[in-house]
């Protein structure tokens, strides 16, 4: 069972929707033991970064996230939850993410319209688990304005470039962030879904 994580923001019946459509058990829920017993979490998140932080605070998630994390189950992060995995985020105030993958969180500055929204192709530098299957230059959903500046190039997995290069998929250990919708990516998308199912199954 998968438990995608409600604290209030994103989109979380699509993305139940999507692992209910490959075969997933997921619920909804910010109940710390449905959390600690499911074999695998999501953050999703649709918003503002310091909105988000603030309500995983004070539901007490960030740590519950953090605890399940350490545990070396599989956590996905999804747009700002992926956002969320990184130290910093600079939107509307400087406020502290999670902290599980070392960078900054920075608006989108270049020639381009904002937000970048639509389907999008991927450039894979490194390939990871949830990647398996994928190829090169295939198309993804976006929906965003800000992009995570990442501190060590180990944790990326995939870029996209709008303007400048955009981390898509990031990775370290056990965990995972997408800033694309894979719930929104068509076959792509339920693909990736699929390959982070079955790493609740190992």
């Amino acid at each position: 069972m998968i438990a995608i994580i409600d604290y209030g923001m994103g989109n979380l019946r699509s993305v139940q929707k999507s692992l209910q459509y490959i075969g997933e058990e997921a619920i909804i829920t910010s109940d710390s033991s449905d959390i600690i017993n499911a074999d695998g979490i999501i953050l999703p998140g649709v918003g503002a970064f310091p909105d988000a932080v603030e309500n995983l605070s004070r539901k007490g998630l960030d740590k519950i996230f953090k605890e399940v994390v350490k545990s070396g189950k599989p956590a996905l992060g999804i747009c700002l939850g992926m956002q969320l995995l990184f130290s910093l985020g600079e939107e509307i105030r400087e406020s502290r993410g999670l902290q599980l993958l070392k960078g900054r969180i920075k608006r989108i500055y270049a020639d381009v319209k904002i937000p970048h929204m639509g389907w999008n192709s991927i450039n894979i530098k490194k390939t990871c688990e949830i990647l398996d299957g994928v190829t090169e230059e295939s198309y993804v959903y976006f929906v965003h304005s800000f992009y995570a500046e990442v501190e060590n190039t180990e944790d990326l997995n995939a870029v996209s470039n709008y303007g400048i290069e955009i981390p898509a998929v990031v990775s370290r250990r056990n965990l995972f962030g997408v800033q694309f919708h894979p719930e929104k990516s068509g076959d792509i998308g339920m693909h990736i879904l699929k390959n982070f199912s079955k790493l609740t199954r190992l």
